[in-house]
């Protein structure tokens, strides 16, 4: 029986696909729903930590290069701790109890540690790209703890269809 479902959640269209398959496999199972962000420092949208020279000309120079970087990370991680407060509060209006966390490091390795740690069931992830064997849904396909769907942007929107032609024949 799946109790605990992760979802992953960032800014993509495939994150969004991802969340909503969780979000109904939830409810129609009763199912606890967890949702996970991973900081990724190396990530193209990340802040990037300033380069020390070794013959700095000043401390202070570092310094406020330092600090700069401390509040560009601590507001790129605000943004993704309200996205998932977010996608909290959409979850519990649906009905499904639904808690997150938000790790730092490599994506698909801190995906699969929260998912042993949780002891979850399943993890539902987006992929935006099907041709690249190293990507993040590869990764958990091979190495999660549990089983892993993987949902796909086209096979997302045969499922709206045939919600809007099942709504549309009910209004009939």
């Amino acid at each position: 029986m799946l109790n605990k479902i992760l979802v992953t959640i960032d800014e993509s269209g495939s994150s969004e696909w991802a969340f909503d398959t969780a979000l109904a496999m939830a409810k129609s199972l009763q199912a606890e729903l967890h949702l996970v962000h991973v900081l990724d420092p190396f990530a193209s949208g990340s802040p990037k930590h300033p380069l020390t020279s070794v013959d700095s000309f000043s401390k202070v120079v570092e310094t406020s290069k330092e600090e700069t970087y401390e509040q560009e990370w601590d507001q790129f991680e605000s943004e993704f701790g309200a996205l998932l407060k977010q996608k909290q509060a959409e979850a519990e209006a649906a009905g499904v109890t639904a808690t997150y966390s938000q790790a730092k490091g490599e994506p698909e390795r801190k995906i699969c540690e929260v998912a042993r740690i949780n002891n979850i069931d399943l993890i539902v992830t987006g992929n935006r790209d099907r041709t690249n064997p190293s990507s993040i849904s590869t990764y958990l396909v091979r190495h999660a703890p549990c089983s892993v769907t993987v949902v796909h942007p086209k096979a997302h929107n045969r499922v709206i269809s045939s919600e809007s032609r099942q709504m549309a024949a009910a209004v009939q």
